[in-house]
């Protein structure tokens, strides 16, 4: 069986040691604070005034100025600044807290056009982070898909001892 990495690989195109080559530069310091909340700005904007009906559903029970504010603090902290996300919401468990949403192949290819986007227009990230950066993304956005499947498999798989316990009395 693939691990989730694997499949993470496999289906975005782009290898773990590519995915990683952010941990090689510290792109906090290299970028500052306001280019991580400008990007997740531009994102965020993008995502709310998606012309998908399907694709705008899926953040429809989130707030964006909070949807902003998770992404910049991860970002920040994945990209070697401050633990802010941390130290606000705990262990980021991506997917874990992805758990709610349907985190499918074309939703992580609309999740990644609109991050590509928000790269591009987002001033002060050099070409060579943004590659770096869309890199990861990437290869985050299917992690996530392959933890959806994941836990979507296990919801359709009964447990075999279920069956086989007798009912408690």
């Amino acid at each position: 069986m693939q691990s989730l990495q694997q499949k993470a690989s496999e289906w975005s195109g782009v290898n773990a040691a590519d995915a990683f080559a952010i941990d090689e530069t510290n792109l906090f310091q290299k970028l500052g604070l306001q280019t991580f909340i400008n990007l997740s700005t531009n994102f965020y904007t993008r995502i709310y005034d998606d012309e998908e009906e399907w694709f705008r559903s899926i953040f429809a029970n989130s707030k964006k100025e909070e949807a902003i504010q998770n992404q910049y603090e991860f970002f920040v902290q994945r990209m070697r600044g401050p633990a802010l996300y941390s130290e606000r919401k705990g262990h980021p468990a991506l997917i874990g807290r992805h758990r709610p949403f349907p985190v499918t192949h074309r939703a992580a290819e609309r999740w990644l056009h609109h991050m590509e986007k928000a790269l591009e227009s987002t001033l002060d990230i050099d070409t060579y982070s943004k590659l770096r950066m869309m890199n990861f993304f990437r290869h985050t956005a299917y992690f996530l898909v392959a933890g959806d499947e994941l836990k979507n498999q296990n919801q359709r798989v009964p447990c075999k001892h279920a069956a086989s316990k007798p009912a408690a009395a």
